[in-house]
């Protein structure tokens, strides 16, 4: 009942900025001729009721068999609606927020003293075009962009970054690493194209690869049709896993704890069929000419409320403390600020994943923007702080949203210099 009451006030939201945007469309389509203004307006109350009948539906969709896929697309294109709306809205609010203020000011000032204002403070007082097109146009672009987006959610990108360590032991300068993050294989429906993001990686001739969690959605059944695509994944010093949020299962029914345990050791046993040796809040000793690095992976560990808290430093470091320079896999990179940094200040760097950029934002040489930035301080790309570093990778896959508007996926190439 209570989910229920919750859809019917959606619902009523949308048909109150579908009335309010409508006004807008109509004033400023006043001069159109007759016929291109029933095109627009029918255009316009079909695209909107469609919308609404798609959310009344939405929660039986599963019911009627559609693919979770198509649920997405269906999902996205409503959220995306709603928010063009909404933009749209707080454009139109202001201009008539603006000419309230002029009709008010109208009727206060007395004519002799405020002839401009008596003048032009009438209910009659013209919408802004500016604001309204402004408005109507970003709405629009937000919109046009969330559908482009779908485009791009098998376009990888490969990073290089060359990474300066003072401390690194000689015989691991040089060394590459190609970082892959958040690969939601349950949430692929293109194999060649992920094929084709494998062939990437292999092409970077990495000499280690390092996996920083989230491998499935909830189910590890998820990589059965993906095993032979990431098995491919190898490097001469081998690939190394760690555990997401994602991994556990905890964001799905299931009929018993037994059974979401069981899927859990399922999951570990993909990384085995794939060749990866998953780090389970443990350390690794990695030789290169008689020199060594060590490689700390830690399961999820997450600040914010709601993600769970597995990973162990206090089982992992241990061992590591004659070691001279150390790396350490954890997924979430809330994690580098509450505890590597101050409890842990050799760990030379982290390397983390979890946020995929929001999947939403801008990226130009010298400037990066995304709405997740307000929920994580470090959400893409290299931090530095003293002498320890973070890269957070933007993610292989994706999850809800099928696509990517301006952060690409992401295949990252580090250098330790």
């Amino acid at each position: 009942m209570r989910n229920g009451s919750r859809l019917w006030v959606v619902v009523l939201v949308m048909l109150l900025l579908d009335w309010y945007i409508f006004t807008a469309i109509r004033h400023l389509s006043q001069a159109a001729a007759e016929r291109t203004k029933f095109i627009i307006y029918i255009s316009y109350w079909t695209v909107s009721a469609a919308a609404i009948i798609s959310v009344l539906i939405f929660p039986y969709t599963e019911n009627l068999h559609i693919s979770r896929f198509a649920r997405g697309y269906i999902f996205t294109i409503i959220i995306g609606l709603l928010f063009a709306k909404i933009i749209a809205s707080a454009f139109l609010l202001i201009d008539d927020l603006r000419r309230g203020g002029m009709w008010i000011m109208g009727r206060l000032i007395p004519a002799t003293t405020g002839a401009d204002y008596a003048t032009t403070g009438t209910p009659g007082i013209s919408r802004n075009l500016f604001l309204s097109y402004l408005g109507l146009g970003l709405g629009t672009g937000l919109f046009g962009a969330l559908l482009y987006g779908f485009t791009n959610k098998y376009s990888y990108r490969v990073r290089n970054i060359k990474i300066p360590f003072p401390n690194l032991p000689e015989a691991f300068r040089g060394l590459r690493i190609v970082q892959l993050s958040d690969i939601h294989s349950g949430s692929f429906q293109n194999k060649e194209a992920v094929n084709h993001g494998v062939n990437m990686v292999l092409a970077q001739k990495p000499d280690i690869v390092f996996f920083t969690g989230d491998l499935v959605n909830d189910r590890a059944s998820e990589m059965d049709d993906y095993l032979d695509v990431f098995n491919r994944v190898k490097a001469p010093m081998g690939v190394f896993s760690t555990l997401g949020n994602h991994d556990y299962g905890d964001y799905v029914e299931w009929p018993s704890e037994a059974a979401k345990t069981a899927n859990l050791e399922q999951l570990k046993q993909v990384h085995a069929k794939l060749g990866w040796r998953l780090l389970m809040n443990e350390h690794v000793l990695l030789e290169r000419n008689g020199q060594q690095i060590a490689l700390i992976g830690i399961e999820n560990w997450g600040m914010r409320i709601g993600f769970p808290k597995h990973g162990r430093m206090d089982l992992a470091y241990p061992g590591t403390e004659h070691i001279p320079f150390k790396i350490l896999l954890s997924h979430d990179p809330s994690h580098w600020d509450a505890e590597v940094r101050p409890q842990y200040p050799d760990v030379d760097l982290t390397l983390a994943g979890h946020t995929h950029g929001m999947q939403f934002g801008v990226e130009l040489p010298h400037f990066k923007w995304s709405p997740i930035k307000w929920i994580y301080k470090e959400w893409a790309g290299l931090y530095t702080e003293g002498k320890q570093k973070l890269y957070v990778n933007r993610g292989f896959g994706f999850l809800g949203y099928p696509g990517r508007v301006g952060i690409l996926p992401e295949i990252t190439v580090i250098e330790l210099a």
